[in-house]
């Protein structure tokens, strides 16, 4: 059996070593941490065995997610499998601090009422019409552009200009930046290709009736995943060594020679490095560098922040069935009651009995000041974080009655990545952020390392997102050069496209003519005037 080595029991790891297990391959994965999973692992809030289980954040399944799936499809859980443990959401609240509070439904519309419902903007209150209409045309421009001008050009445009948010009204900008709430892309900084072709995945999976817009796991990531996946591996054969880090990779110009570890040197015919991107930096080298040039730039890569607190409650507060948006907070809020989901999880049985309800909230905006401490969170103390977030959800939640009382909140968990220093916190689990102009800087799953491939969310794939599906994707890319280098005959893991409407296709095919003439985008040109007239 040809032996291989992958470095990192994250979601990119695990995928990489179900695919190459089922294929015959000999496969030992080393993780840093004692529990498997990367930043979806699930940690008992105090350490001890029958404690209740805290969270990096929810974790979010898109209807668009398609490889991710299909492993979870291909893990068996009871009688079934882990993909039964995915619940489907029906709605989501648009909470404010000010203004209108609604609830918006996330199942595919079925009555006209329902239609007109789906397609109306989700924080349009105060939306102009005609700035609607300039939206609308900015992402029409972004289904009938080309391939290679969304690469060359999108690519190195920001969302925020592409969409010329800063000539317009804050509810505008409010409106074009709600992505932000559910993924780690930065409107601001993201670049126009990645995270239009996101927003249009997330209103395809409003409209699409063969997908559900978005589903959560019914119990924790652990109990529910994580857990059962790892077992199922370990009958596969996968060998797990916990709690050792890489310190280094040594090779020569052509193959990786060993992997040094905290426990010692260990070796293997090929190597996965599943390691998230700050994690890998640190191991390049020189001759690493030479050998693998895709790896020289991913230090130029940039994280960011997006990471969860829990807070354990009293009493079930279920407040909408899906997630909850706090388009006012300031640190960008975005949240799920999770008790009324986790029917693999029962509460009153974990730590003291005492909580009925899990509410997990993740921090999308870690520079913004909080309007209590009138400091950025990344400025803050783990108290304040507290605090300050609990300050910003009961602002929105309890204007006309109590929805979140002081007296109801048991126990509250921060993410153990978020740790205290004398100026307030860093972040060990940061997540990458697809800014502008970066997609040259990722590098394929293949390296030039005859025996070295790749699967983490920073890899060049179709999903392109820091994400659990990006990760999942880039471990099959890897699997699939492995078989190719070794000459293994066994059938190649499937891949999928992002979809796409079809009717844009003969527009888009116009748009490549084009574009190969050095043309602008029928756009810039036909729509510019409008455009003008639409935006003061």
């Amino acid at each position: 059996m040809t032996s291989v080595a992958v470095l990192g029991g994250g979601i990119g790891g695990l995928s990489a070593a179900h695919e190459l297990a089922e294929r015959g391959f000999a496969v030992t994965v080393y993780e840093a941490n004692e529990r498997m999973g990367g930043k979806a692992r699930s940690i008992p809030i105090d350490g001890s065995k029958d404690a209740i289980l805290g969270e990096h954040g929810f974790r979010f399944f898109p209807g668009f997610y398609r490889h991710v799936t299909d492993t979870m499809a291909r893990i068996p859980y009871r009688d079934r499998t882990v993909a039964d443990n995915l619940v489907p959401t029906s709605e989501s609240l648009l909470a404010r601090a000010t203004g209108e509070e609604v609830v918006a439904r996330t199942a595919t519309p079925r009555t006209i009422g329902e239609w007109r419902e789906a397609l109306q903007p989700p924080t349009s209150d105060g939306l102009p019409p005609r700035e609607a209409a300039v939206l609308g045309e900015r992402l029409l421009t972004l289904l009938t552009s080309c391939d290679a001008r969304r690469e060359d050009d999108l690519e190195y445009r920001s969302w925020w200009e592409f969409v010329e948010a800063d000539r317009l009204s804050p509810a505008y900008r409010k409106l074009a930046a709600v992505t932000q709430l559910l993924v780690a892309l930065r409107p601001q900084d993201g670049s126009a290709r990645t995270f239009g072709k996101i927003y249009l995945q997330l209103i395809r999976g409003q409209l699409d009736p063969r997908m559900d817009a978005e589903r959560i796991l019914n119990g924790p990531t652990s109990t529910v995943w994580i857990e059962p996946w790892v077992a199922y591996l370990e009958d596969l054969g996968v060998e797990f060594v916990r709690e050792t880090r890489v310190t280094g990779i040594d090779c020569d110009r052509e193959r990786v020679t060993g992997v040094e570890t905290i426990r010692g040197e260990v070796g293997a015919e090929y190597y996965v490095a599943a390691l998230p991107v700050e994690a890998m930096v640190e191991l390049l080298s020189p001759d690493l560098k030479r050998g693998a040039p895709s790896l020289a730039h991913i230090d130029r890569l940039e994280t960011g922040w997006m990471t969860g607190i829990q807070f354990y409650l009293e009493s079930d507060r279920p407040l909408v069935h899906g997630h909850q948006l706090y388009l006012d907070s300031p640190w960008a809020l975005t949240a799920i009651s999770q008790g009324q989901f986790w029917s693999e999880y029962d509460l009153s049985e974990a730590g003291s009995g005492a909580v009925g309800d899990v509410l997990s909230v993740i921090i999308s905006d870690w520079d913004a000041a909080g309007e209590l401490t009138g400091k950025p969170a990344r400025d803050c103390s783990p108290e304040e974080i507290k605090a300050e977030t609990w300050d910003q959800l009961t602002t929105h939640l309890n204007r006309d009655e109590t929805r979140l009382a002081d007296d109801d909140l048991v126990e509250w968990f921060l993410n153990p990545a978020i740790e205290k220093t004398d100026d307030g916190v860093v972040n060990r689990e940061p997540l990458l952020v697809n800014t502008a102009g970066s997609l040259r800087y990722r590098p394929e799953a293949a390296t030039g390392m005859k025996n070295l491939v790749l699967a983490s969310d920073y890899v060049r794939t179709e999903t392109d997102l820091a994400s659990m599906e990006g990760a999942n994707e880039a471990a099959r890319r890897a699997t699939n050069a492995i078989l190719d280098r070794s000459g293994s005959d066994a059938p190649r893991c499937e891949l999928w496209a992002l979809e796409e409407p079809a009717v844009f296709e003969p527009l888009r095919a116009h748009d490549a003519v084009r574009y190969r003439l050095g043309l602008p985008h029928a756009s810039e040109g036909a729509w510019s005037p409008v455009r003008e007239a639409l935006v003061p």
